[in-house]
């Protein structure tokens, strides 16, 4: 039998239930417009859709996946972790509709970019991040957490990037929109760094105590402490000197060090559990990407386009998908084990990254057919998050607790 607390939770419509946290709306969106982006996409590269008239497509597509799509999963996950971490009120309803319709303003006008003016473009686009820091930049502050304050700067350095390339596209500037979105990926590799080294030590840590796993969780002061820095030092040298042997040397190094630190993670004891080793698959990315553009700048003999692609579809796809679906079953009180068809989801946006990452030194003859394949599997495991998450997030918390 319900209790009363229970009943009136379940009665509640669903759109209210949907701004009660941040991780709904944003996690379905983030979802959803992973999906669809994918598919303009690749109906751009088969020449079904007309490319829009910004900077042309490989630059709307690159935008889209940095500010669209990964964008919303960051604005998600802040918005839930950041009360949680500060013990303050959280944003919800009204304030929150408005921040996801913002976001929501901004896909459209990006799609939609050839027929708008450019400046009206810029306006709408822009106004989601600034309005983002508004609304977790004071609660941080207020509460004096020093390792929380990263977090605002790396959204205003995100914003700045991503207003480089509205000057461009306004040509107000001449060049600076490739800068501008190497340096938003590098952004948020420093996010996934910070937020993983977080998150998958003690989620991995509370598993294997829970199932009465001897193993021990350890996380590295000496590796843990250099490893942004570390990281920063490589992407500034390689947005001064792309191609340069110093650029390289840093690369490895920082590859290493960000590897170096999961052998305390207990990574090989995560393997029957999918919210976990999906965790360790989206980090073990990262190394890997670094490591690929570290070779090209060293050796020139590796394709700067699989480095990208190894951080963009292979850490953030995996990372982004694999904390969307742990925090919409635990944040809505239920257990922490995913539907089967999620699992497959980890499994396809994992294929997706292989092939978009091996076929232009596996297959250097098969053209774009790859890239379609990829694309495809990538875009079809965010349409299974979407499908399976659909009720989860919109509906109350199974336990009767708000939120």
């Amino acid at each position: 039998m319900l209790s009363q607390t229970q009943e009136s939770a379940s009665e509640r419509p669903r759109l209210a239930v949907l701004w009660g946290r941040g991780f709904r709306p944003f996690f379905l969106l983030a979802g959803a417009y992973a999906f669809a982006f994918l598919v303009v996409w690749l109906g751009f590269l088969e020449g079904w859709i007309q490319t829009p008239a910004w900077l042309g497509p490989i630059r709307w597509h690159a935008h889209e996946m940095l500010f669209g799509f990964v964008c919303a999963a960051i604005a998600g996950f802040l918005l839930t972790a950041v009360p949680v971490w500060t013990g303050t009120t959280p944003v919800t309803g009204r304030r929150l509709a408005a921040l996801a319709g913002l976001w929501v303003a901004g896909r459209i006008v990006m799609v939609f970019s050839g027929r708008l003016p450019p400046a009206v473009v810029a306006l709408v686009d822009l106004a989601f991040l600034p309005c983002l820091i508004a609304a977790i930049a004071p609660p941080v502050l207020a509460a004096r957490a020093a390792r929380n304050y990263g977090f605002p700067v790396v959204l205003f350095a995100l914003f700045s990037a991503n207003a480089l390339t509205h000057l461009e596209a306004n040509r107000l500037v001449s060049g600076g929109s490739g800068d501008a979105l190497r340096a938003a990926v590098y952004l948020i590799c420093v996010l996934v760094v910070v937020i993983g080294g977080r998150i998958i030590p003690a989620f991995t840590a509370n598993a294997l105590r829970r199932s009465g796993s001897p193993a021990q969780v350890r996380s590295v002061a000496w590796l843990d402490t250099p490893t942004v820095p570390l990281l920063l030092v490589f992407f500034a040298t390689d947005l001064v000197a792309p191609g340069s042997r110093p650029a390289g040397w840093a690369g490895l190094v920082a590859a290493l060090v960000v590897a170096l630190r999961m052998l305390g993670w207990q990574s090989a004891s995560t393997l029957r559990d999918p919210l976990l080793w999906s965790l360790h698959l989206g980090y073990l990315w990262l190394p890997v990407g670094i490591a690929c553009l570290a070779a090209g700048n060293l050796a020139g003999s590796v394709p700067r386009t699989i480095g990208v692609h190894a951080l963009t579809a292979g850490a953030f796809g995996t990372m982004v998908l694999s904390v969307m679906s742990r925090v919409s079953l635990g944040h809505t009180g239920r257990p922490l084990a995913p539907a089967r068809s999620v699992v497959v989801a980890y499994l396809l946006v994992t294929a997706g990254a292989l092939m978009r990452t091996t076929a232009p030194v596996l297959l250097p003859q098969a053209g774009m057919s790859p890239v379609i394949v990829s694309g495809a599997l990538w875009a079809a495991a965010f349409a299974v998050f979407t499908a399976v998450h659909w009720p989860i997030l919109t509906a109350p918390r199974v336990d009767g607790q708000p939120g």
